[in-house]
């Protein structure tokens, strides 16, 4: 299905280049998010939001996006954040989207050979027929947060966990950190992630928080913390004087800033 953007019902033409508007896309566990962004960040349209589908094909995640679109206004290019490790618009892990219904469910080795290496960027670009960069949802939402000063990690709680690390606003290579192990034989994702939290009370969860919060202090020496994602609004514990919560919007803002970086990204 085809992506491409006509605006309105009136057929209207693409803005100039000289002012590119955005179609910002953030790809969840739960829902897929787009909205068309102009150059100052304001939504040019109501925010569109569907399900995320399962069984999720990289084909299937294109046609799903292509029935999001038509209710936006016209763009010139787009920015998609995407939750697992991509370079150079390049899928090299989709652990939201390897199992048959979403996380915690069976993994499906044709899903896990689907999404490996897949180059998404490449296929939205072909249906879109505009440019296109895809990178790490946390890397995307950190973008738009970080002051560019120091050491700051980016912390996304969601469906499960997203980090990205910076140095004086350059953007450190993509740590996994979701997967890593955290705490009684479990990683972060299986401890913090959106499962986790409804079956925890809220003092619990935001206790892992804070204990996930300081374990990675220990291990990058952060100077700045900010804590974003769908789940960051149940956060009510005081992390410290070095944490900041962010909105969960700054995922789609971060779709301008990922023009202004390397294409490398």
């Amino acid at each position: 299905m085809s992506l491409r953007s006509t605006g309105r019902a009136s057929g209207k033409a693409s803005p100039s280049i000289a002012s590119p508007r955005t179609l910002a896309i953030d790809v969840g566990g739960t829902g897929l998010k787009a909205v068309v962004l102009d150059p100052s960040g304001a939504m040019t349209s109501e925010r569109v939001r569907v399900p995320t589908p399962y069984p999720l094909t990289p084909e299937i995640l294109v046609a799903t996006l292509g029935t999001m679109v038509p209710p936006l206004a016209a763009f010139d290019r787009v920015s998609v954040g995407f939750p697992g490790v991509v370079r150079d618009g390049r899928v090299l892990s989709a652990p939201e989207f390897v199992s048959v219904a979403g996380p915690g469910t069976a993994v499906d080795k044709t899903l896990v050979a689907a999404w490996q290496d897949h180059d998404l960027a490449a296929a939205i670009r072909r249906a879109v027929h505009r440019p296109t960069r895809v990178a790490n949802d946390a890397d995307l939402q950190g973008a738009a947060v970080v002051s560019g000063k120091g050491v700051e990690l980016v912390i996304t709680l969601g469906t499960g966990v997203g980090t990205a690390l910076f140095r004086d606003g350059r953007l450190a290579p993509h740590l996994e950190f979701a997967h890593h192990p955290f705490r009684k034989g479990q990683t972060y994702n299986e401890q913090l992630g959106n499962a986790a939290r409804k079956k925890l009370s809220k003092k619990k969860w935001n206790r892992r928080v804070m204990i996930g919060v300081e374990t990675l202090d220990r291990l990058v020496f952060f100077d700045q913390v900010y804590i974003g994602g769908g789940n960051s609004k149940h956060v009510s514990i005081d992390l410290g004087p070095k944490s900041s919560l962010v909105d969960n919007s700054a995922g789609l803002l971060g779709g301008i800033k990922l023009w202004e970086l390397p294409e490398t990204w």
